[in-house]
């Protein structure tokens, strides 16, 4: 079980079906296998072995694409930077992995210096924009141009294939290391779990950025299932939308608050997207009334959540499109998927009673070998042989979970345990709300308070009273938001994910007390 099968295969199967779209650059499969064996080649002549580490900090592209082929192809191992990241930040992880060489595009190119003052055990840039290649770099084309095709490496199984680098509440991002076999069981998991995760010899729009887990899983089945790639360097509503229309875009992963934006976009904009069939999110809960938003926009599409973090490579669970159907199953993640056995347990690793809140565990063929060179928190995370993702949740009596927040992310005001998600999703159904954060706050008298960020609506109004007034007739009054601060847009990761810290920063700079 080998990443580059599907590349094999497909060159042999369909070797003129297209791989990638890329603006106005379309590569077939054959075209494809032909340049990810010489870019391999490449690699190998820069000294790249077995088990070697090589970066990517880019936007999408085809080169990208052809990049998590050839690393595996020439032996080495992928290591994706996050674009979002400061060059402190991707110095770190470049460090950290001891990646020797970098790929690089035209957006990042400015960073090199930096870079490699910051990073002395980087060897080799290589410089895969459109743009003339910054001094000391090889161009990316003239790699491929100049050497024959190598032969694949066939690094397999439990062989690693990737350091994909994480946040959380540690000093530095851990790197997550995901084996060929952790990648394809994930993915063929989520395939066979029967949610339309990938249509066969369909068209996948990638959107999301590729670094990400959720987008490389995407890349992976549509990999074994053939088909084609079509690629934008990054989220934009306009460029999303010319994307479906003009390419005749099947299935397409996006995050909530990329939904948002476009379904935004398109009520203003509308575009002809019938040919989608499958949309997949995750990474964040997704509102009720945005869900039936997207769903007017996207008519002829099966909506797909799926839950699971990058130690997980990263499919736990997936709500299918007939699960949609069921309003109360519209709030869970799912089941879990054909590849995963899922528990809720106490703290002491003890299974509790269905419909009991716990912390969400996870095994399979898919879960990580470990965090890179951090052999403590490997063992803390995997104890048992179970992950333990640091969700809470419950299972209800027919397997379906129902993420209630972070563990790390329950508030406790008077006593009382409160979960933001639950206080999100009460909000979220105000009509003035477009959206929002719960986070909890030092308050002299309840230890905590429930506090709420609020992004309104474009032209609405709405005061703290109403909105708590909203909640309260939803939840239980201790839950309902105490105090309402409003902002312009929330902080986001690269990912699509609500920077909850940055929200809490301000309020517990100078308390005594860890945030929980």
């Amino acid at each position: 079980m080998y990443l580059t099968q599907a590349l094999h295969r497909c060159a042999r199967q369909t070797p003129d079906t297209p791989a990638t779209i890329f603006a106005d650059r379309v590569r077939t499969w054959a075209q494809s296998a032909d340049r990810v064996a010489r870019l391999a080649a490449a690699l190998r002549g820069a000294g790249v072995g077995v088990g070697d580490r090589v970066a990517m900090l880019a936007l999408n592209s085809d080169r990208y694409h052809e990049y998590l082929f050839a690393v595996p192809w020439a032996g080495g191992v992928v290591t994706p930077m996050n674009i979002r990241w400061n060059p402190a930040e991707i110095a770190y992880a470049l460090g950290d992995s001891g990646s020797t060489v970098l790929f690089v595009d035209d957006a990042f190119a400015p960073m090199l210096p930096t870079l490699r003052s910051l990073c002395p055990g980087l060897t080799t840039v290589v410089h895969c924009g459109d743009g003339p290649a910054p001094e000391g770099s090889l161009p990316y084309e003239g790699l491929v141009a100049g050497h024959d095709p190598a032969p694949d490496a066939h690094r397999s199984g439990d062989d690693l294939a990737g350091i994909f680098y994480t946040g959380g509440t540690t000093a530095h991002p851990k790197g997550v290391m995901l084996s060929h076999a952790n990648l394809l069981v994930s993915a063929m998991g989520g395939g066979a779990t029967g949610g339309g995760f990938v249509v066969p010899d369909g068209r996948f729009l990638h959107a999301a950025p590729m670094f990400h887990l959720a987008a490389i899983a995407t890349w992976v089945g549509r990999g074994i299932v053939g088909g084609t790639h079509v690629i934008v360097p990054m989220f934009e509503p306009a460029a999303v939308a010319r994307a479906i229309e003009r390419h005749a875009v099947t299935e397409v992963l996006l995050v909530p608050t990329m939904i948002q934006m476009l379904v935004a976009h398109l009520e203003n904009e509308p575009a002809e997207l019938s040919g989608v069939r499958s949309l997949i999110y995750g990474a964040s809960p997704i509102s009720e009334a945005l869900l039936v938003r997207a769903e007017k926009h996207f008519p002829t599409a099966g909506f797909t959540q799926a839950y699971g973090m990058t130690e997980l490579s990263p499919i736990a669970t997936l709500l299918t499109p007939a699960d949609h159907a069921d309003p109360v199953l519209r709030r869970s993640a799912g089941r879990a998927a054909v590849c995963a056995e899922v528990r809720i347990v106490d703290p002491g690793d003890g299974e509790v009673p269905s419909g009991t809140v716990g912390e969400v565990v996870v095994r399979g063929g898919h879960v990580m070998l470990g965090y890179w060179n951090r052999p403590e928190e490997t063992a803390t995370a995997l104890r048992g042989g179970w992950m333990h993702t640091g969700d809470a949740g419950y299972m209800d009596e027919r397997g379906y979970v129902f993420i209630v927040d972070r563990v790390k992310d329950m508030i406790v005001t008077g006593g009382e345990n409160v979960y933001s998600a639950e206080v999100e999703n009460a909000l979220a159904g105000h009509a003035a709300v477009a959206a929002c954060a719960v986070i909890g706050v030092p308050d002299d008298e309840w230890g905590e308070r429930v506090h709420a960020v609020v992004v309104l609506a474009p032209g609405a109004t709405a005061t703290p009273d109403e909105l708590r007034e909203h909640c309260v007739a939803r939840i239980a009054g201790y839950k309902a938001p105490r105090s309402v601060g409003f902002v312009d847009a929330l902080p986001v990761s690269a990912a699509g994910k609500v920077l909850k810290r940055e929200l809490r920063a301000p309020y517990w700079a100078r308390s005594d007390r860890a945030v929980h």
